[in-house]
């Protein structure tokens, strides 16, 4: 809460000293850190193609801002300053963006009140929309007004699009979701880490990324009841020292942390835990299988395009309902939910004991990734005739 309220102090400021009023501008706008990610690909195009721009991201949350504040693909990085009118004006005074670009869920009436008065095109990239968002209930005006003043809706999937349609609004087309284009080109990266290959040697390796409590109560039964030849890496959602320690002590199998992997033969080990941050995509390249956490709890499920990208078969918990990339790779087999500890524990069994099995699911998640690609492309093709 500190973080979100100091750094909103800061941002008319750091306008001041970035921007001169002569300034080309391209205003891109994320919620968080995942709203970004999917950003990036329209980001790396725009720095591409129109290197006359300066471009300004703005994030809502501290989780976001914290770790990207020093993107190289934006030249200005900040807060978004609360929602006033007079905010929002000060802002588009400042920023003077040739277009607005909003990703995902983020919808401002004051901030788009103005864009519209500044006739400035506005888009929603990667869009998603529910039946059971304000904008379709009976006390939702305000809101569906709003709408209205987008310019253009790029959606990732067509009942976004019908919802839509509902509201008369049918500047919209189906794009897909820029996220699939981040990750493809992850496999085309060096995704190789030294200290991976010294852990894992032969063994099969479960990586079980962006883990909750909730999450490791399902699967340390299993960790712990495995014989050998399986290695596990865990990298928590939260670097925090005590829910470490707590987790290492219901682990009855030789744990180590990344943070003491200069002074450890780590061969000798059979679980990794990654005190860090900024790994992870990489060491996804190294699974075999992958358990990908926040569906067991309320946390909300993190990214399964991540290793996916590389072919793997996923876990995740049971609350995915507002995932629907999670749901299609369910349905065709390349991913599986589980419910309780038992479940868990069966799934990753069969995937580690039968390798034909393994692969099958894994080359699906694989080709699922690859036949979603394309979105950015698409909005680039838009956005260009705008610039």
């Amino acid at each position: 809460m500190k973080l979100f309220i100091q750094g909103r102090k800061q941002v008319f400021y750091q306008l001041h000293e970035n921007l001169d009023p002569s300034d080309a501008t391209i205003w891109m706008h994320c919620a968080s850190l995942g709203e970004y990610e999917q950003g990036v690909p329209i980001l790396n195009a725009l720095r591409e193609q129109f290197k006359k721009y300066k471009i300004v991201v703005t994030f809502f949350s501290p989780s976001g801002y914290e770790v990207k504040k020093n993107s190289p693909l934006a030249d200005i990085v900040t807060y978004l300053p609360f929602d006033t009118p007079q905010n929002a004006r000060l802002f588009i005074n400042q920023v003077k963006p040739s277009i607005a670009l909003f990703i995902k869920y983020e919808v401002w009436p004051n901030y788009m009140r103005e864009l519209h008065k500044h006739q400035i095109t506005t888009f929603l990239i990667s869009g998603m929309f529910r039946s059971n968002q304000i904008y379709f209930k009976w006390y939702g005006g305000i809101m569906r007004s709003t709408l209205q003043k987008f310019d253009h809706f790029f959606l990732q999937d067509s009942n976004s699009q019908k919802l839509l349609e509902t509201l008369q609004l049918k500047n919209t087309s189906v794009s897909g979701d820029t996220r699939f284009d981040r990750v493809s080109h992850q496999i085309e990266q060096d995704n190789s880490l030294e200290f991976m290959d010294r852990f894992i040697g032969d063994s099969i390796c479960i990586v079980c990324g962006s883990t909750w409590p909730e999450d490791e109560e399902v699967l340390v039964p299993f960790i712990n009841a495995l014989k050998t030849g399986v290695k596990f890496v865990i990298a928590p959602h939260k670097i925090e020292i005590q829910k470490i320690e707590n987790l290492r002590k219901k682990l009855t199998k030789k744990s180590a942390l990344f943070s003491e992997k200069e002074n450890l033969q780590l061969r000798e080990f059979d679980v990794l835990i990654i005190d860090t941050i900024g790994l992870l995509t990489k060491i996804y390249s190294y699974a075999h299988i992958a358990y990908v956490g926040g569906a067991m709890g309320k946390t909300g499920l993190h990214n399964i395009l991540e290793p996916a990208t590389f072919g793997v078969p996923i876990v995740i918990g049971h609350h995915f309902d507002k995932f629907p990339e999670a749901r299609r790779l369910q349905h065709l087999a390349g991913l599986f939910s589980i419910q309780t500890a038992e479940e868990c524990s069966a799934i990753l069994e069969k995937l580690v004991s039968n390798k034909s099995f393994r692969e099958k699911s894994g080359m699906i998640a694989g080709h699922f990734i690859n036949s979603n690609t394309g979105a950015t492309r698409s909005i680039m093709d838009h956005l260009s005739t705008n610039l």
